[in-house]
């Protein structure tokens, strides 16, 4: 029985009976599991994918069984979504290794009687694979289902970039996403870490958006690197890394953050500021400062102080206090679709509907912190005009002591990067 397939089964299955996160389970069980780097990697292509494709798959699957997917116990699904996606979208796993495995670690996970049900299934699949074709339409339901979205995900896109540029943004929303790493000047350059992974075996580049950036193509191993593991550099996406650089902060400045986890930001900010000064980072789950605060001691960072708070509330604590403020703000994260594989599915049309308001009452509430004078940077990393644009446009006319300097979008399929948000302002009065 194959033990890597065993493994991404049973995390499917805590995803879809437990609503666990993907990357969670599957680090949990990375680290657990003595898999070599090749299974590693498998294991990983095996659930990403899964996940990734999603209702997609759903379907395929669905064409093959004789009751609705709904009546079939979860356990047969997650055995079915790994052995399905070997075959419908893994073209160097051979048919017969996907059902036979599967068959197997069937047996085990499921028992003797599903593994028989399982078994048709996968070899109906496999004699007649054009009974589960994705429809060839430019309907948007049929895009959907091509490129593994849901509908009405990609009805919002049409909407907001019209058809072409939504067929592009999903293309890239289905690529592997390269590892970004942020070099950690107060204690290397660039240059050496470029050097260090180069050494490493990691085929690496320095990013042309972000100073500090460097994007790894192939990464399978580098939570082995050690300059990463001694805090020489962090992992963060080159587009997020642009928030810090347009708030410009400078040593002894009093910043504040106001929804700073992971702390990426942050850590970035009191970089540029050669660890002096005061950073402010304020979440509201404390589980999540208890990272910040390891991060920052990781890092070298002395100039971070965690502070568990709502950032709507952050003005009234430091009222025209702060030289600058990042507001960081929470939303539908749908720049980011190709690297949570299981992000797309979670969300819903009303839930992101419903972000633009919280997001405006955090940043009416950070922006009393600021002094005159001060800068402010809102960011997402989402690429919709209402989390993005009109939050700030509607802040402005409801706040004429603040005034625009500059706004940024960096669209996915147009940057070759995560999208990403920012827009910085002035308090002038």
């Amino acid at each position: 029985m194959d033990k890597v397939r065993l493994a991404a089964t049973k995390i499917l299955y805590d995803i879809s009976a437990n609503g666990a996160w993907a990357n969670v389970s599957l680090a949990q069980t990375l680290r657990r599991e003595k898999f070599d780097d090749i299974d590693r990697k498998f294991c990983t292509e095996l659930v990403y994918g899964a996940v990734k494709a999603g209702a997609s798959l759903d379907w395929k699957i669905s064409r093959y069984l004789s009751r609705p997917l709904e009546r079939v116990n979860e356990k047969i699904l997650a055995v079915l979504r790994v052995g399905m996606y070997q075959i419908f979208f893994l073209d160097r796993v051979p048919n017969s290794a996907a059902v036979n495995e599967s068959v197997e670690l069937s047996k085990k996970f499921c028992g003797l009687g599903a593994s028989k049900f399982i078994n048709g299934v996968m070899r109906a699949a496999v004699r007649d694979p054009d009974k589960s074709k994705f429809p060839t339409g430019d309907d948007l339901q049929s895009l959907a289902l091509r490129t593994v979205h849901p509908t009405w995900l990609v009805e919002l896109f049409a909407t907001e970039f019209g058809l072409d540029a939504t067929k592009r943004l999903l293309d890239f929303d289905n690529t592997n996403p390269p590892l970004c790493l942020r070099v950690n000047r107060l204690r290397t350059t660039r240059e050496k870490i470029l050097l260090a992974l180069k050494k490493f075996g990691v085929q690496a580049e320095a990013s042309t958006l972000a100073p500090e950036g460097i994007i790894c193509r192939e990464h399978g191993a580098l939570d082995k690197f050690q300059p990463l593991r001694d805090g020489l550099c962090q992992v963060q996406d080159e587009s997020s890394m642009t928030a810090a650089r347009l708030l410009d902060p400078k040593p002894g400045d009093f910043i504040i953050d106001c929804c700073a986890a992971p702390g990426g930001k942050a850590t970035h900010l009191a970089e540029l500021m050669e660890n002096r000064g005061r950073i402010v980072a304020a979440d509201i789950y404390p589980t999540k400062l208890e990272h910040i605060a390891q991060n920052s001691e990781r890092l070298g960072i002395k100039i971070i102080e965690p502070l568990l708070s709502d950032a709507r509330t952050l003005g009234d604590k430091f009222p025209a206090q702060a030289d600058k403020v990042l507001v960081d703000a929470p939303c539908s994260g749908l720049g980011v679709l190709r690297r949570k594989a299981d992000l797309r599915w979670r969300k819903s049309l009303n839930e992101v509907r419903a972000l633009p308001t919280l997001q405006a009452e955090i940043l009416a509430g950070a922006a009393k912190s600021l002094k005159v004078g001060g800068t402010l940077v809102y960011s997402t990393c989402t690429i919709l005009r209402g989390e993005n644009a009109a939050v700030v446009e509607n802040f402005l006319a409801a706040s004429k002591n603040f005034t625009l300097v500059e706004m940024k979008t960096l669209l996915p399929h147009e940057t070759g990067t995560d999208g990403f948000f920012a827009a910085k302002l002035i308090r002038t009065a």
